[in-house]
């Protein structure tokens, strides 16, 4: 399939029904190219906004994250973009480096990466998430899946009843669970992987650490996984990958604000890559400001 027919097939799908239930990718790059231990995968369509429509919906609607699809769309009114506007869709990524079967989630990417292997190759799908809120952090670190469940029954932390004195101790399967279908329980107690009953929360900072996913996506990946699976959450505002013989970056809004850390990071990255052409630093700090999250061409050999 050419680029031009999977753009065209993208905009078929994400206009005439609900969201994705996971990231589109060329049949080709679901299969990760072995060798390269970070390579860039999927295609950004332009969409044209029509009335009365926003970023909130469009987010849902073409299964990405909110923050990722505004971050992408600098300037554009997100509750009321003006019909006519054009809207690039990211689905493009730069692939966490060295991937090995598991999940990998990246905090300020707002995505999650589950890798396995099929047919002696590693295979990857890729979903938007909500993650912590201020004061609530997803935790970072190595974890495994503890639990799998279906229908789950949301037994209220007593930290959140604290903070919603009107919030009952349980609440059971059902429309109202904030757990939506599925729960895969982390290894770390209180925290896990699952649904919502407002998805339109998804890619955003609202959730108390957990990470939450859209009802399809959790539906697809909840069938994919088994418990032990190894979880990796990093926070990882730069990411740099290699595509054509060039190397890339992809820059996120990072809440620590540390623009040196990220150009330490690029270097970083680009030894463990094995890189020796020159950078582009120009374009970097114009990226730094923008913090678009879409994968930009940094050096050449």
């Amino acid at each position: 399939m050419n680029r031009f027919s999977l753009l065209f097939l993208l905009m078929v799908f994400f206009l005439s029904g609900p969201a994705f239930a996971w990231y589109p990718l060329e049949p080709d790059q679901s299969f990760l190219p072995p060798g390269n231990p970070a390579p860039i995968v999927g295609v950004n369509p332009v969409y044209t906004i029509k009335a009365n429509e926003s970023l909130v919906e469009l987010a849902f609607r073409a299964g990405v994250g909110y923050e990722n699809l505004a971050n992408a769309n600098p300037g554009v009114d997100p509750w009321m973009p003006p019909k006519g506007q054009r809207i690039v869709i990211p689905y493009e990524a730069i692939v966490p480096q060295k991937p090995e079967p598991g999940i990998v989630i990246n905090i300020p990417e707002f995505r999650l990466y589950h890798f396995w292997r099929e047919n002696g190759r590693l295979r990857l799908r890729i979903y938007p998430i909500g993650i912590g809120r201020e004061g609530w952090d997803t935790p970072v670190g190595r974890f495994f899946l503890a639990s799998k469940v279906r229908n789950p029954t949301w037994m209220v932390p007593e930290s959140i009843r604290n903070e919603r004195p009107n919030q009952p101790t349980m609440v059971p399967p059902g429309p109202d669970n904030p757990l939506g279908g599925y729960w895969l329980g982390l290894s770390i107690k209180g925290y896990g992987i699952h649904g919502t009953h407002r998805p339109l929360g998804v890619g955003r900072r609202v959730s108390h650490g957990c990470i939450r996913l859209y009802p399809r996506d959790i539906d697809d990946l909840f069938s994919r996984v088994e418990v032990k699976t190894p979880v990796t959450i990093v926070y990882q505002p730069v990411k740099v990958g290699v595509r054509d013989n060039k190397l890339w970056a992809e820059i996120y809004p990072d809440q620590r604000e540390q623009p040196g850390n990220m150009v330490n990071e690029i270097l970083r990255m680009r030894a463990l890559l094995e890189w020796e052409g020159k950078i582009g630093w120009p374009r970097v700090w114009r990226e730094m400001e923008k913090k678009s999250g879409l994968p930009f061409a940094i050096s050449e050999r």
